[in-house]
């Protein structure tokens, strides 16, 4: 079986999910011609597991060692070693991210169970899951909650999972795939991978919720449990066939990037509702809220009319609606530049980040400001690429490019203090800078317009 034969099973996988039948006979897809191909996509730069085996190590005797595998996967003798725990920082605070890093082997087995779980599972995903999705990408979550909010969107769900990723019950979760999935010996595989456990300063750990963030099915197999314990859930609600509780009676909206999620509705008492319900099903499934980061807000084209009507029978109060963040960006209402009296919901730079982000450029360019000028412009327009690649969205212009002339400045202000004789002035560094150029702070994403 050639890898077009694997990639022609796996299409005919995807069709008979979309059908809506159980899907059987997974584990013969694990053969020699699909752990090949995921081995050739694993990068060989990739920080190895606890043997200490790279690509390049692993690679010298391939074909016995993915011949070895195959036959373990059949015989049932294959189970995955323990990862290994390592910490980050979590951007906008103080505590750390753990990582899991598996083995070289168990990674091709991770990236090979991904591949055939995304092709039963892509079919049976709702529109509302942007996150870890072929085609589909955070610009487009945004653009679907603006799309939602300029509707008849009144009040907003910014909600926040505590340690989502590590929370996960893992016979939920094999119950969840069961459901789509009749191949006893490939979710077994999956089992086994769930509790291999993890080794944190040579102690061994069991994992005993939760799946490894590092791991290459750990982002579907998410997907797979909030589907099944959220998307679901609140599809429910919306249609008309909801008869075990409360049915929402306007408009409502779900918009989740892995396991961040924000809800939108036309009505005050909806949106409470969910908020209540929200909290128990969420427990009931082994998660919880991070209650301080989650809360329900008026927004929407009548949030000013409301606290202007307030504000005209004496109440205190706020001026302006509220906002919230999701995905990076911060949500507020205001008007359409082309049409000054309609409501517009736009979004803008999440302030601290970008604050924190400039910070760290700084730091950079003054403990690198002795390398040569071409080599720290280059680097620079490298993060602002990065940068506006991602942030540069329609009505977010001042914001990049007050980002663009913040770095600009610092480089200024450090490239001076390489010596005690000045090195530039205005004029000189801005000639300088014809030669050697940033990245322009252009709009890159028409965010209005990529709603799938």
């Amino acid at each position: 079986m050639s890898w077009v034969d694997v990639e022609n099973k796996l299409s005919r996988i995807e069709r008979i999910s979309r059908s809506g039948k159980k899907v059987e006979n997974l584990a013969y897809l694990l053969n020699k011609d699909m752990l090949r191909q995921c081995y050739k996509e694993l990068k060989p730069d990739k920080a190895a597991g606890i043997d200490k085996v790279t690509k390049k190590q692993y690679g010298m005797n391939l074909d016995q060692n993915l011949t070895r595998l195959v036959s373990k996967l059949k015989g049932g003798t294959y189970f995955p070693r323990p990862s290994r725990r390592i910490y980050i920082p979590k951007p906008g605070t103080n505590k750390k991210r753990p990582l899991g890093i598996s083995c070289f082997e168990d990674k091709i087995v991770e990236r090979a169970l991904n591949k055939i779980l995304v092709a039963v599972y892509e079919p049976r995903f709702l529109d509302c899951s942007y996150g870890f999705r072929p085609k589909r990408n955070c610009h487009q979550a945004i653009s679907k909650v603006l799309k939602s909010i300029n509707g008849l969107t009144s009040y907003v769900v910014e909600a926040d999972i505590r340690n989502c990723f590590g929370s996960f019950n893992h016979d939920i979760l094999i119950e969840a795939l069961e459901l789509s999935i009749a191949d006893r010996r490939f979710i077994e595989i999956i089992r086994r991978g769930l509790k291999a456990g993890h080794l944190e300063d040579n102690i061994y750990i069991d994992d005993l919720t939760g799946t490894a963030q590092g791991s290459g099915c750990s982002p579907t197999l998410a997907n797979v449990y909030m589907h099944h314990v959220l998307d679901q859930w609140f599809k429910v609600k919306v249609s008309s066939r909801y008869y075990r509780g409360r049915k929402f009676r306007g408009q409502a909206a779900l918009v989740r990037y892995a396991d961040d999620f924000v809800a939108t509705f036309r009505y005050k008492d909806d949106a409470w509702s969910f908020y209540r319900e929200l909290k128990e099903r969420l427990e009931k499934y082994g998660l919880s809220l991070a209650e301080e980061k989650t809360r329900v807000i008026e927004f929407g084209r009548f949030a000013q009319d409301n606290i202007n009507q307030k504000k005209a029978r004496g109440a205190k109060g706020r001026s302006k609606p509220e906002t919230f963040d999701f995905l990076g960006f911060t949500f507020y209402c205001s008007t359409s530049w082309k049409d000054p009296g309609k409501f517009c919901p736009k979004v803008k730079s999440i302030g601290k980040r970008m604050s924190r982000k400039i910070k760290q450029i700084t730091s950079w360019i003054k403990y690198n400001r002795y390398l040569p000028v071409r080599n720290i412009v280059a680097h620079l327009h490298d993060v602002l690429r990065g940068y506006f690649n991602y942030y540069a969205v329609t009505c977010n212009s001042r914001c990049v490019k007050n980002f663009r002339y913040e770095v600009v400045k610092s480089l200024f202000k450090w490239l001076n203090r390489r010596s005690q004789r000045r090195s530039y002035t205005w004029k000189g560094f801005n000639q300088m800078m014809r030669t050697h150029k940033l990245d322009d702070a252009h709009i890159r994403v028409k965010i209005y317009e990529l709603c799938v």
